[in-house]
């Protein structure tokens, strides 16, 4: 089923009481429009569902792209009845997914104004449902994936290290990256892992063992998770790769609709 389909049915599962009450027919405009500045995300895929519903859309903000209070963000035309079951959830999409995305562009900038080659990458605590989408707005803000899932890369966290104990030569096709349970960890399995990432280490931490780590493996790469927003531009110069969830959890952007007949 299209994920949009899904939002439809849960939201108007049989009909809509109202507009049958009203006996709205005819054809019309509906524009969303922002309250405050964002990024769009996800606008082509909300556009595509749109026209697999007979409507005809106008007018959207490009993926990536950054708007302004009283910006339109999408706009579509067509059938009256259609553009009142789908406005409600279609506002209430864009609201969650282009926050994700100002929040996400908001950090990279913020971190690369003092390590240009810093990444800021998201981890897979998406909301159920709706992971397709939160990925694509952090893309669309400018951040990466730490992982996508459990089934496109192998992350050894402390939780594996705990039941199986200590770790031997291993031979994968995809990158090895072991979360170690301390710095004599770190330092045992900084030559078999391409990447280590180092929860809640405070940045004083990160400089010291950073360089004996790279030490020991070259082409080892660096990323730190457990830390908060403000925290960014403290670990941003001595990381390659910053791990954080808080982008999926931003505050909705203020967004509102307006339904024209035409």
């Amino acid at each position: 089923m299209d994920l949009f389909d899904l939002y439809l049915d849960e939201d108007c599962p049989y009909g809509d009481e109202t507009t049958d009450l009203l006996g709205i027919e005819g054809n019309g405009r509906l524009r969303i429009m922002s309250r405050e500045h964002g990024v769009a995300a996800c606008v082509d895929e909300l556009a595509a569902f749109y026209r697999k519903k007979g409507l005809e859309v106008t007018a959207h903000v490009r993926e990536g792209g950054e708007f302004n209070p009283h910006d339109v963000v999408f706009e579509a035309k067509g059938d009256l009845r259609q553009l009142f079951k789908l406005w409600r959830i279609s506002q209430t999409f864009l609201s969650v997914v282009c926050a994700i995305a100002a929040t996400t562009r908001l950090y990279v900038e913020t971190a690369r104004k003092v390590n240009k080659h810093v990444s800021i990458a998201t981890s897979r605590k998406t909301h159920p449902g709706m992971r397709r989408f939160e990925l694509q707005a952090v893309r669309a803000g400018g951040g990466d994936h730490h992982r996508n899932s459990l089934s496109d890369s192998i992350l050894i966290t402390q939780n594996h290290l705990g039941v199986v104990g200590d770790l031997n030569e291993m031979q994968a096709v995809r990158r090895i990256e072991i979360e170690p349970r301390n710095e004599e960890e770190a330092l045992r399995y900084a030559h078999i892992a391409d990447l280590l990432l180092l929860d809640h280490l405070p940045p004083q931490d990160i400089q010291r063992l950073a360089p004996l780590l790279k030490e020991k493996n070259p082409n080892l790469r660096i990323a730190v998770g457990g830390i908060s927003a403000q925290e960014i531009p403290e670990y941003a110069a001595l990381v390659d790769i910053i791990v954080i969830s808080a982008p999926y959890y931003a505050p909705p952007l203020d967004l509102t609709a307006r339904i024209y007949r035409t």
